[in-house]
């Protein structure tokens, strides 16, 4: 495995190798690794000839309030992961390297898939994320690049880019990896007390409520939003950003739960914010 900060170094390496015939699959993130990000290379290593991976916290995707410094870091942990999957090279650039002095180019995905979500209580966030992974995908040249469902508004916002903006990559969807009880692997669980480890299972659970409630044949938006809160209020206090019931495409609310549907939350258990999410097809 070796370790890249130059991006124009590793553009070259790899759009020799692909010359070559072989494939590059890639595995952007924000480092602090897991199972979950672990997940994503073993497939990308699967299915591709030269595994790339990227570490670099975005300051660009941190909205006002929110502590870019204090995000959990640990680049020799994350280094051993990587080594265990094969990962072939990895890119960890400078955030001088990524927003170089005089850097004014921003990259925005308008319209439905930013506006609700994590998109309404963090402004300039898709911004930021729209923008870094255009420029890794630049850098990286994939074939393929992928990312994890746990975070499916970010999905869909990076789906609609490549195809908006061209990009001759196809962009793999991964289902999210859970604990054993069914927490969401996150790198943000690690800031969970034991008591609020316990009560965020009440995520997952409300989850697997909509789901209940969807094959007992209830199609009503608002009863299975209504029953979800009221799991979720029974934690005293949680703070909850969003419940939403949407279209999976279009990230637009749905009244009657049909068709692709992406039910989501996002919710403060003490000092985290937890995102989960189930995908339907509901006929």
């Amino acid at each position: 495995m070796e370790l890249y900060t130059s991006g124009k170094q590793l553009r070259d390496l790899l759009k020799s190798l692909k010359k070559e015939g072989k494939s590059v699959g890639f595995v952007p993130t924000m480092g602090f690794l897991h199972e979950g990000h672990k997940s994503l290379m073993v497939r990308a290593r699967r299915e591709n000839d030269i595994l790339v991976a990227s570490v670099f916290v975005n300051p660009t995707q941190f909205g006002p309030g929110e502590d870019l410094d204090a995000y959990p870091r640990d680049l020799e942990s994350d280094q051993k992961l990587m080594e265990s999957v094969g990962v072939d090279y990895v890119f960890f650039p400078t955030t001088e390297e990524m927003y170089p002095t005089g850097h004014n180019t921003y990259v925005n995905v308008e319209g439905s898939l930013t506006k609700r979500m994590c998109g309404a209580s963090r402004e300039g966030h898709f911004q930021g994320v729209a923008t870094i992974v255009s420029k890794l995908f630049n850098l990286c040249v994939p074939d393929r690049a992928y990312f994890g469902m746990k975070d499916a508004q970010q999905v869909a916002v990076i789906q609609r880019m490549v195809e908006d903006m061209n990009f001759d990559l196809e962009v793999v969807p991964c289902p999210i990896v859970r604990e054993q009880d069914g927490l969401a692997l996150s790198s943000r669980n690690t800031y969970l007390s034991t008591e609020e480890r316990k009560d965020a299972l009440k995520l997952s659970s409300s989850l697997a409520r909509a789901r209940e409630m969807i094959e007992e044949g209830i199609r009503d938006a608002h009863l299975i939003y209504d029953e979800m809160k009221a799991i979720i209020d029974s934690i005293p206090y949680a703070r909850i950003d969003y419940i939403e019931i949407l279209d999976a495409r279009t990230l637009e609310p749905l009244n009657l739960v049909a068709g692709d549907v992406l039910i989501a939350l996002a919710v403060w258990v003490g000092k985290p914010k937890l995102l989960d999410n189930i995908r339907l097809e509901v006929e």
